[in-house]
């Protein structure tokens, strides 16, 4: 508190001095340079909210319970009263709380919103409704839900919203996983038990720019350069036997399966924002995705390929690739003067990991990226994450500072481009001596305590850029 205090009292000299020395002056020479301009500070974030519930529904019931049934609800649970049934939406009412409170306490403009689940088209809004009406427009407690102690959040609004829609859970007429049927999860476009799970979505307090939106949802894994159907390449594996009618080094999808394939295994979004700032608008191209984990491959690399392609694909599209088409059929990537900030959970580590580490590493390291932002004094970090690695709760990581998960692995990120002028960054993960442990972890909540019980496996990630 001394600190404080001290940092108040300078301040106020320091003001008390150049009120000083200003009414000294007179007012020509006050005139000398011209007054600076305002700067607009603007936060963007990347947030794996962990909302991947069974079913569309249940997540819209869950965000539609009113602060006041909440409470309710909270109510028994600190007192130990609530039956079974209600004892599971209490714990998902903590889970979306603890979230919202994890929001209000770093208080991005921008949210780019991972495994918040839609209708499979992005038309239903009632979830992401009910989210910013029953949760973030009411005051969170920012030493977690089920803290004793109360330190209650300012509420956010977002003026902005848009739910994209998705190739997770959306069924193919093709048996992609080989088993001689064709059914969800295995046989979806994208990974999924309904279309709709695993969705992603955006909150803004700047304007979208939604006639300008693109969306990368139907562009076809095959016509990305270099890209190839994957083949069997594990032949001799008592856990995973070869399909009846293929060998060793056959192609994994048919030929009819493979020219329908989407890259996307969720949807690519270029969203852009437009920010008003004291030199006019400016507009910040939003580059949103969510790959497929580079893991689960049992015969071909199927998911190692496509994380890599998917990640590959930003770094292309910000470098203008001819080759890229958009769901409206228009050609092209980014302009080269366009500012841009690639946000999402990638999947993917540039230093650790199961995956194939060269494309996240080369977008990471783009002649168009602010590199200060990816490896340099802004990239992201936490205490709680090296805590979590010295406690041996998460793996070892190259940059145990930079994990955003807690399975050990830096997979959230939010990149800029070279124009934006980064001046913070930083992952929400409070160590044990931090304030707002309990939204990370309250071993009396589900079946570990952390993780998705009480808040997210994912950290939320931002950076702050001076426009």
């Amino acid at each position: 508190m001394m600190g404080h205090n001290m940092k108040l009292l300078k301040t106020a000299a320091a003001a008390a001095i150049s009120m000083a020395l200003l009414a000294g002056c007179n007012d020509e020479t006050n005139n000398i340079y011209p007054p600076e301009p305002e700067t607009t500070d603007v936060r963007f974030a990347t947030y794996n909210l962990s909302f991947d519930r069974s079913s569309f529904e249940e997540l819209v019931a869950e965000m539609q319970i009113t602060a006041p049934e909440q409470e309710v609800l909270m109510q028994g649970w600190f007192d130990g009263t609530l039956s079974d049934e209600e004892l599971k939406v209490a714990e998902k009412v903590i889970q979306i709380r603890n979230v919202a409170a994890i929001i209000q306490t770093e208080r991005p403009a921008v949210l780019m919103m991972g495994e918040f689940n839609n209708d499979g088209l992005g038309q239903n809004q009632d979830a992401i409704k009910g989210f910013r009406l029953n949760y973030l427009a009411v005051p969170q407690n920012g030493l977690g839900a089920t803290s004793d102690e109360k330190k209650m959040l300012e509420p956010i609004q977002f003026a902005y919203a848009e739910n994209f829609s998705t190739n997770t859970g959306l069924l193919s007429e093709f048996d992609l996983d080989r088993n001689g049927t064709i059914a969800l999860p295995g046989d979806a476009w994208g990974f999924g038990f309904y279309h709709g799970q695993y969705a992603f979505g955006l909150l803004s307090q700047y304007p979208i720019d939604t006639d300008n939106i693109r969306t990368f949802q139907n562009f076809k894994w095959k016509d990305m350069p270099g890209e190839t159907n994957p083949t069997i390449t594990n032949c001799d594996d008592e856990k995973y036997p070869i399909p009846e009618g293929m060998k060793c080094g056959d192609e994994w999808y048919t030929a009819e399966a493979w020219a329908q394939k989407p890259l996307s295994s969720k949807n690519h979004v270029d969203a852009p924002i437009i920010i008003p700032t004291a030199n006019g608008e400016k507009v910040v191209h939003l580059l949103l995705s969510h790959p497929t984990p580079p893991v689960f491959d049992t015969l071909t690399e199927n998911n190692k390929m496509l994380n890599r392609a998917e990640i590959e694909f930003w770094s292309d599209y910000v470098g203008g690739a001819d080759y890229i088409y958009d769901d409206a059929g228009v050609k092209g990537g980014l302009s080269h003067d366009a500012s841009f900030v690639v946000m999402g959970d990638l999947n993917a580590d540039p230093e650790n990991g199961d995956g194939f580490l060269d494309s996240i590493q080369n977008l990471m390291n783009h002649d168009r990226v602010n590199t200060l932002a990816t490896y340099g004094v802004y990239a992201p970090n936490s205490l709680g994450s090296t805590e979590c690695v010295a406690l041996g709760d998460c793996s070892d990581n190259t940059y145990p500072d930079r994990i955003t998960s807690t399975f050990g692995l830096r997979v959230d990120h939010a990149i800029p481009s070279n124009d934006l002028n980064i001046t913070d960054s930083g992952v929400f993960w409070p160590a044990t001596f931090e304030e707002g442990r309990l939204l990370m972890n309250d071993e009396r909540v589900g079946k570990y305590g952390n993780g998705k019980d009480i808040s997210s496996d994912h950290r939320l990630v931002w950076i702050e850029a001076e426009l």
